[in-house]
């Protein structure tokens, strides 16, 4: 009897193991319509979560606690009247707006990171075109990007998205002071320094502004390589000896002041932020690639135009860009579309859209974008047929 039982087990054939990809068909061909469409927000839903998640992960700590301090510490301790002087609407516009670019070379900010910066010195009296050539150059053309540019795409890249970002900025510089430079400003950050009209800042607040600069920067000059904590442990390290300056030197009115200013910064903008990285999250499991390959070739109007859209939606971080745009112009991207998408990339993003909105108005995004659309497009058609064509 056992071994009449034991020949017909034997003789039971084996199941035969699918594939994965059969498998995965097999499990689809059984999803109604409304099941497919439950996976596919399901999906979506998930991109957005990954996008918010690695953004949390990277960028919390490290970019926008020591921006929005930054933020909250020139609103609080630089002299609103003297920076009037140099920076506001009554000055030499080709005086302040060099100014002004030059120094957003030196900071490495992406382009949320830099909202809290730029608004911080439009609050503490600068005109609304230098925060805004602040608010583009930063992003699209600092000299960590340059640098990691020139690595990855060569030298002629680098120039030629520095020119292009210059250009860009003074146009967006004069735009912007053409159509809000003599709007009224409410008073919406009241000034509470007591400094002198003719200094712009105080030398212990000077050195603390310095040191929150610092905090904000030395993880991403200091920490090029290797595992994400180094990053942290130098913002940890910095931002300690920050503190501890500021309250042995700084009188304790002045740091509430400084912290509850910051706060403004962190509420009407971080909400926002996360919003933003998810709906770009969503966006970029939407978008095909083969579409991305298709249209971007060449160096027409359309491909700079589509390349310039494409990088004013999505988020991209400082320097992350760039392995990027090599990757599509391997795949033939042109490149004018490349530069276009370097620029607009980092220096645009939907959650920039947003915030700006939030913080400087409506009306001043809905002229911002637009404007750094257009020019985009038209500096990788330019770049493209009459730079790197000849």
């Amino acid at each position: 009897m056992r071994s009449l039982q034991q020949k017909q087990a034997s003789a039971t054939p084996l199941p035969i193991p699918l594939p994965q990809g059969e498998i995965e068909k097999a499990k689809a061909s059984f999803r109604t319509p409304k099941r497919k469409g439950f996976y596919m927000i399901k999906d979506l839903f998930i991109a957005g979560l990954v996008a918010l998640r690695d953004y949390i992960a990277t960028h919390v700590l490290t970019c926008l606690v020591p921006a929005f301090l930054l933020a909250g510490a020139m609103v609080t301790f630089i002299n609103r009247e003297a920076i009037l002087e140099y920076l506001g609407e009554k000055a030499n516009k080709f005086k302040s707006f060099s100014l002004a670019s030059i120094a957003s070379f030196f900071v490495a900010a992406c382009s949320c990171t830099v909202i809290p910066v730029s608004s911080g010195l439009y609050y503490s009296g600068a005109g609304v075109g230098v925060a805004f050539i602040i608010l583009w150059v930063a992003p699209a053309s600092n000299i960590l990007a340059l640098i990691y540019t020139g690595s990855i795409l060569g030298v002629g890249m680098v120039i030629s998205r520095v020119i292009a970002a210059l250009f860009m900025a003074f146009v967006v510089g004069f735009v912007m002071t053409l159509f809000f430079g003599k709007e009224k400003r409410d008073e919406i950050i009241p000034q509470k320094t007591n400094v002198g009209k003719k200094v712009i800042i105080q030398r212990n607040d000077l050195i603390l502004l310095i040191l929150i600069l610092l905090s904000l920067l030395l993880p991403n000059y200091a920490v090029r390589k290797g595992a994400y904590i180094y990053k942290v442990i130098v913002w940890f390290v910095a931002t300690i000896i920050t503190a501890i300056y500021a309250l042995k030197v700084i009188p304790r009115e002045k740091i509430q002041d400084w912290l509850r200013e910051t706060w403004w910064f962190v509420k009407i903008i971080f909400p926002l932020l996360l919003l933003g990285v998810f709906i770009v999250g969503i966006i970029g499991k939407i978008l095909p690639e083969d579409w991305i390959k298709n249209w971007l070739g060449g160096n027409g109007i359309t491909a700079s135009f589509l390349a310039t859209l494409i990088g004013a939606i999505s988020y991209f971080a400082t320097m992350t860009e760039a392995p990027f745009v090599d990757t599509l112009m391997k795949l033939g991207m042109g490149k004018g579309p490349a530069l276009a998408l370097l620029l607009t990339g980092p220096g645009l993003s939907l959650p920039n859209w947003l915030a700006i909105a939030r913080v400087f108005g409506v009306k001043k995004a809905l002229v911002y974008v637009p404007s750094i659309v257009v020019l985009g497009t038209f500096v990788g058609w330019f770049f493209g047929n009459f730079i790197f064509s000849v």
